[in-house]
């Protein structure tokens, strides 16, 4: 099943399937390691709902709502 990290639920987990969006987003995250393949787990929501603490690799970022409905993941 196929969605968009941005539809993820708290504490769930996810493979990216791939990076859409702008090429600069698209370089700037599989550099910093968000390639493919790669599981990400969001782990704490805003209380508006933006953005998105998700966990990848050991480290944890932030994402707007909007970056990451660009990034599709398979559950």
């Amino acid at each position: 099943m196929s969605s968009s990290l941005a539809e993820i639920a708290l504490g769930r987990s996810a493979r990216v399937a791939r990076v859409d969006g702008p090429r600069a987003f698209r370089r700037r995250l599989l550099e910093m390691g968000l390639v493919p393949g790669t599981e990400v787990k969001v782990v704490t929501v805003a209380p508006l709902g933006d953005p998105l603490r998700i966990e990848i690799r050991g480290g944890q970022w932030s994402l707007r709502r909007k970056e990451a409905a660009q990034i599709a993941v398979e559950l």
